[in-house]
């Protein structure tokens, strides 16, 4: 059975799309990549898409699925390397891919997630250091 490589790095892991993405392909992107996030407790998820030149709206929505069920597993998603002419289709197919970030680029794109996990991480340690001021009071 055809899938797409998911590669694990540090705390996220990475996605690179290099071949035409069918529905069936699709699908199956979408359930090993919620699969790994269980598994490897990634708290982002990259998904390189420089490689299609296409994106009709089924694979639109895959993206906006993957986004949201990386959210309630705890993972941001940011979508890579997007073409001219595949954000012209999405716009011109009225999708804005909701809760979806992007980057022009996987260096960009990693920065986006390492703040974003530096930010959730000073929120949780806040919290905590106001719960245990609370407890000494």
């Amino acid at each position: 059975m055809e899938s797409i490589p998911i590669l694990k790095m540090g705390n996220f892991l990475l996605v690179t799309i290099q071949v035409d993405m069918h529905d069936r392909l699709a699908i199956t992107l979408q359930e090993d990549l919620t699969n790994r996030i269980t598994q490897t407790h990634a708290h982002g998820v990259l998904i390189d898409i420089s490689g299609l030149e296409i994106v009709d709206s089924f694979m639109g929505r895959i993206l906006g699925n993957i986004a949201r069920m990386s959210r309630v597993l705890d993972a941001e998603t940011v979508v890579v390397g997007m073409q001219p002419a595949v954000a012209i289709t999405l716009v011109e197919l009225g999708m804005s891919l909701m809760g979806i970030r992007t980057a022009l680029n996987v260096e960009k794109g990693m920065a986006l997630l390492r703040s974003s996990l530096n930010a959730t991480t000073n929120q949780i340690t806040a919290t905590k250091w106001r719960a245990d001021d609370d407890a000494e009071d």
